[in-house]
């Protein structure tokens, strides 16, 4: 990759608040947020930038075909202080704003979409 180039990664809050059923997932998504770190460090001195996004609660198909259990879909997100899910759009400013130029100085971040969840 040219310098210049910027590599974002996707985690999950589960990474800092796992949920007892998505132990794998969780456990991958803390793996990632390492990674990132890890590899930015690797790669910065050829100007290139790593950084993640750590999405809360987002609503997606894949809640419905099984990543919530059935019980749980009436509730998905209402735990944030915003009391409800995010849509995939909502997400995208943040993966967009760390491909551009104005996150020229930021690497090695993990920068959270999570409607208000805390994360470290």
């Amino acid at each position: 990759m040219p310098a210049g180039s910027a590599i974002i990664n996707t985690t999950s809050v589960e990474a800092y608040e796992p949920a007892p059923i998505l132990l794998d997932y969780a456990a991958a998504k803390s793996a990632i947020n390492t990674f990132t770190k890890s590899l930015a460090r690797q790669v910065a001195p050829k100007g290139i930038r790593v950084n993640a996004v750590a999405p809360g609660p987002v609503w997606t198909p894949l809640q419905v075909v099984g990543g919530q259990p059935a019980s749980a879909l009436k509730q998905f997100g209402a735990q944030t202080p915003l009391g409800r899910p995010a849509q995939p759009a909502e997400m995208a400013p943040a993966f967009v704003f760390l491909a551009s130029q104005e996150a020229s100085y930021v690497i090695g971040e993990t920068l959270s979409a999570t409607g208000g969840m805390p994360t470290p």
